[in-house]
């Protein structure tokens, strides 16, 4: 699909004074992966198809803040050195790829060097492949001059070193012997404006990004929800996580932005997949904007 317009893949917004911009690397048709009769979850998902697979947006994020050109959760899906494709057609029935991550960057008048920050939500592989790349056969930061930075709960848990050979390993592994990683284990401004916030319960780590600017606020919520139904149902969540954490870490959420005029995207949204969330008498439902 290299022949896409940019916007069918790259969508910006203003957040005071900050541009916040969605790149879509894909779309992956899955099946629903919460542990729950069909017919409990139907009526609350009309994406799924007749067959109950589901559209799973591949999206990251871009923020230019002043001086501040910071990537967060690069899949590296459009770089072949990565294997995700490969890692994906195993997985997943059908799945659609954009022009990817470099053309995107490229839209927004982005070049990779002039990357200052890389933050990573949580240490999920279609979270991180794109931190790194192939040059002169050995494995390299994608982005040399920025400082990469991720949870410290993924980090201490052993999410990035256990193995000598998984994907964990090869990417944080990389960045960590270069001296440019560094782990955030609360609350963290990473530049005046932009803040990584722990929300674990995906994984032990797992951060959010807030953006603020001139009153105005943005939300980068990794995989807080992955579905806009588990706003509603905040208790359904797809297996292994950490349930009674990742409540916490909704309801936190979902009090703080309900009724106000943040907005927020999850990485697998439909494309854009800018939204909002409301107050309703029972708790709260997301809306797409």
């Amino acid at each position: 699909m290299s022949d896409l317009s940019p916007s069918a893949y790259v969508a910006s917004r203003r957040i005071g004074d900050a541009t916040v911009s969605i790149i879509s690397e894909g779309v992956l048709m899955g099946e629903v992966a919460l542990p729950l009769p069909e017919a409990e979850w139907r009526p609350l998902m009309p994406e799924a198809d007749a067959s109950g697979l589901i559209p799973y947006g591949l999206n990251f994020l871009h923020i230019r803040m002043g001086d501040a050109s910071i990537l967060v959760d690069p899949s590296g899906l459009d770089d072949p050195t990565t294997g995700m494709v490969e890692h994906f057609a195993a997985r997943y029935p059908a799945y659609i790829l954009t022009p990817g991550l470099k053309a995107g960057l490229a839209s927004l008048g982005v070049q990779e060097t002039e990357i200052t920050h890389v933050i990573i939500t949580h240490a999920h592989g279609d979270h991180f492949r794109g931190m790194i790349t192939m040059q002169n056969g050995e494995q390299v930061a994608r982005f040399a001059n920025a400082r990469y930075l991720v949870g410290q709960g993924d980090w201490e848990h052993g999410y990035a070193l256990e193995h000598p050979h998984n994907d964990r390993t090869l990417c944080f592994g990389t960045i960590e012997k270069l001296g440019l990683l560094e782990t955030v284990g609360e609350e963290r401004e990473v530049v005046p404006g932009v803040t990584m916030i722990p929300a674990p319960g995906e994984s032990p780590g797992h951060c959010i990004v807030r953006v603020r600017s001139a009153g105005e606020s943005f939300y980068y919520l990794g995989d807080l929800f992955h579905y806009p139904c588990e706003v509603e149902r905040p208790e359904w969540m797809d297996p292994g996580r950490d349930a009674s954490a990742m409540r916490v870490s909704r309801n936190r959420l979902m009090t703080d932005v309900a009724d106000s005029d943040a907005i927020l995207v999850y990485t697998h949204s439909p494309f854009p997949g800018w939204g909002r969330i409301v107050s309703t008498r029972s708790g709260f439902r997301w809306e797409f904007l």
